[in-house]
């Protein structure tokens, strides 16, 4: 069944898009109408992907390589055009053991999302800007707000990706106000304890993102938890 959603027609990337959340959020907005471009580094992952919903657009790409994402980006516009949103997914856990345990290798392991999130978000700005509806948003952690010992590296990084993403949305709407018309992208921060079983609600909620103006997602921290 096709939902007449308004992502319909629209271009949206997942970075990171192989995962359990990938997956869901790709079945959404190919429902919803969308024009779905997965991107991972991982080939056998992209593969049974490709298999599994033929509809969309895969694309192998390194995104912690600047240089790989710039070419990602030609290739996507030579194929579509413009997009009109990105959903991050690049991510991943390392902890545990208090505050020595917070190792420089885990620390560098977890950075690899942030990385990834600055590189897309920079080289596809330009689009999130001229499409009348561009959406950025992340999948952050309930971390950020009451960090522990054990996962001080984790909390960090997304912290850190956070605030990227809120000065990504203030770019926003200094974009709009300098050009003297309305904000038409939107930055937004996901915070989830866990994802684990929420990957559906998720989708559901990236797929809303279009259902209403700019205005009403940008810089806006949604927190998704389990029903009930």
């Amino acid at each position: 069944m096709i939902i007449d959603e308004g992502v319909r027609g629209r271009t949206v990337l997942l970075a990171g898009g192989t995962s359990a959340a990938g997956r869901a959020s790709a079945r959404a907005l190919t429902a919803a109408g969308a024009h779905v471009v997965v991107v991972g580094s991982n080939r056998q992952r992209l593969a049974r992907l490709a298999a599994e919903m033929p509809d969309l657009a895969i694309e192998r790409c390194d995104l912690t390589a600047a240089d790989e994402v710039d070419a990602l980006r030609d290739r996507v516009h030579s194929a579509r055009g413009g997009v009109d949103g990105i959903l991050h997914l690049v991510g991943g856990w390392r902890g545990g053991g208090g505050l020595a345990g917070q190792s420089d290798d885990d620390f560098a392991f977890l950075l690899r999302s942030l990385t990834a999130l600055r590189h897309v978000s920079r080289a596809f700005d330009a689009d999130l800007r001229a499409s009348d509806a561009g959406r950025l948003a992340i999948v952050s952690s309930t971390a950020v707000e009451r960090p522990l010992a054990g996962g001080a590296n984790y909390a960090a990084v997304k912290a850190a990706s956070e605030a990227w993403v809120r000065a990504v949305a203030q770019g926003y709407t200094k974009h709009a106000r300098d050009a003297g018309r309305s904000a038409t992208a939107a930055a937004v921060i996901f915070r989830v304890t866990s994802l684990e079983g929420l990957e559906d609600a998720l989708a559901a909620s990236v797929v809303a993102l279009w259902d209403d103006d700019a205005t009403a997602w940008n810089d806006v921290v949604i927190d998704i938890e389990p029903p009930g």
